[in-house]
């Protein structure tokens, strides 16, 4: 036999406090996440886009699409010729090469031919690598 003892009433306000408090949590960092995504998409199409595609249909152009970059390894795209050291890049892209090769493209793979002054700002690097991730599956 299962017995309920009652929960004082100030317990109860706790725990309802407690509860809305994670609520208002949860709430915020989605609403982040997709504010964070919009700022990635924004700089996506001003800085990346004038080389490389990413959605739906994207394809080769002056840079390799993007589509499920995360866990590809370096060089790996069939419709896009890559540099001799971007092919022989032992690499796998993740959230902390991405990161890097974005801040310094030419310390994480030296002698690339992407011709990219780099973003020193991480949280830019941050929204535009959750932008990415949310084109994983296209």
């Amino acid at each position: 036999m299962t017995v309920f003892l009652p929960i004082p009433l100030p317990c109860r306000r706790l725990v309802g406090l407690g509860l809305l408090i994670t609520a208002a949590a949860l709430l915020t960092q989605t609403a982040q996440a997709e504010a964070d995504i919009a700022a990635g998409e924004a700089l996506f199409k001003r800085v990346c886009g004038n080389c490389h595609n990413v959605g739906p249909g994207a394809r080769a152009a002056f840079g390799p699409q993007l589509n499920g970059i995360f866990g590809r390894h370096a060089g790996a795209t069939q419709d896009y010729r890559y540099s001799p050291a971007m092919q022989q890049a032992d690499l796998v892209w993740d959230r902390e090469t991405l990161s890097a090769f974005i801040k310094d493209s030419d310390s994480v793979v030296p002698g690339n031919k992407m011709r990219f002054w780099g973003i020193g700002d991480q949280q830019k690097i941050d929204s535009l690598l959750l932008y990415l991730k949310a084109q994983q599956d296209h």
